[in-house]
């Protein structure tokens, strides 16, 4: 924001905001004591030619807006704009778009964001103005013939979140999704409203489900799904089945450089059906030990004898997880001698035991020691790894 203060008694121009989106409702303040012309009546300034106030976007202009002072003797006046936007399809959806206020050639879909003209000679709280994607919004002040406060700021789109509210759910419950974006502020009158795509495991076509902003001027919107685990899915209810993956997804039609205006991005967010488990705790591994061709627990081995490095696998999680048993043996120089793997799957609480033989070609001190991973191709660990010493004669 910058400024060009007068040498008389004025404050530079304010704004609520650093950052505007294309359809803000913008509020202005100018400390003018000066222009406190009647200190027991509500005075006026910007609304002539001696000493207007001019409202600018980049392609757009409200000449002589007025503001009002806040009260007898204040010499603080204030008032308010809205931004239009412009003709664009801001939801993804043909059916609705936003329309400027002063665009009669908008084709897309109804009207969401109806406004009047623009008015050149308003204020203080009926002003519209048409507003970019990427764009600035710059208020003057002519404070006399010589001297004028100046104050700006940018008009910018930006990227949309979406969350679900809790990282897992029962399965007989709801579910609340939450979507920030103040570029879908589209009426800053009113309590606007979005759809979003809402999907399961069980369910991959899932649900349309609208969300809606928690108040005015929030950019914030929320919408509430009903889970069963019996009944299929309609309207806000979504089938799912224990363990599933709930996923939510928003469609951003209103991006930010580097992006254009015809750019659309899926921002999407998942929540679980069931207890959350932590990464290392997904599986568990005991009772690992050396064992004979037998199941016999070996204190010692020699040379060219088969042995077994065998663990106790315990699933942590009430769904089914893909696993990978491997074994890695070094020898006292820190060199890996012996590598190994099998593959499966956990049932939801199985207990199993896994086992990779080794048969040792020299005499040594060997380290051996189990991971548990999702899979070979993704080392994504299910629990803490166990190392074993093995002593070879």
């Amino acid at each position: 924001m910058t400024y060009v203060t007068p040498a008389h008694a004025a404050s530079p121009l304010g704004f609520d905001k650093a950052t505007y989106t294309w359809t803000d409702k913008i509020f202005i303040t100018i400390v003018a004591p000066d222009f406190d012309f009647d200190i027991h009546s509500i005075d006026e300034i910007g609304n002539d030619s001696f000493n207007p106030v001019k409202i600018s976007t980049r392609g757009h202009t409200l000449d002589q807006y007025k503001l009002v002072e806040t009260g007898p003797s204040t010499g603080i006046f204030t008032g308010e704009i809205i931004l239009t936007g412009f003709c664009h399809d801001a939801d993804g959806n043909t059916n609705t778009g936003i329309q400027s206020r002063n665009s009669s050639e908008c084709n897309i879909g109804d009207d969401t964001n109806p406004r009047t003209e623009p008015s050149q000679n308003g204020g203080p709280t009926n002003g519209f103005l048409e507003a970019d994607n990427d764009d600035g919004i710059t208020i003057s002040f002519e404070y006399t013939e010589n001297e004028t406060v100046l104050g700006s700021a940018p008009i910018r789109w930006s990227v949309g979140e979406v969350q679900w509210l809790e990282t897992s759910y029962p399965a007989i419950g709801t579910g609340i999704i939450r979507v920030i974006d103040p570029d879908m502020n589209l009426n800053p009158e009113a309590v606007d409203n979005l759809v979003i795509d809402v999907w399961s495991d069980s369910d991959a076509g899932g649900i349309d489900l609208t969300v809606t902003e928690t108040g005015e001027m929030t950019g914030v919107f929320e919408g509430t799904v009903f889970f069963s685990t019996t009944n299929e899915s309609s309207g806000s209810r979504l089938l799912i089945a224990k363990g599933d993956t709930v996923t939510a997804e928003y469609e951003d039609n209103t991006l930010p450089n580097p992006y254009t205006i015809s750019d659309e991005i899926d921002v999407t967010s998942t929540s679980i059906i069931g207890t959350v488990v932590s990464p290392l705790e997904r599986a568990s591994l005991d009772e690992c030990k050396i064992v004979d061709s037998f199941g016999n627990t070996l204190g010692g081995v020699s040379v060219d004898q088969q042995i077994q490095i065998t663990c106790d696998l315990a699933s942590g999680q009430d769904k089914k997880q893909q696993f990978t048993y491997l074994v890695q043996i070094k020898n006292s120089d820190d060199v890996t001698v012996h590598l190994s793997w099998i593959a499966g799957t956990f049932l939801p609480g199985q207990v199993l035991s896994s086992s990779l033989s080794w048969i040792p070609q020299t005499p040594g001190i060997y380290d051996a020691t189990v991971f548990v991973w999702e899979n070979i191709d993704d080392p994504t660990p299910l629990t803490n790894p166990v190392s074993l010493t093995v002593n070879v004669n």
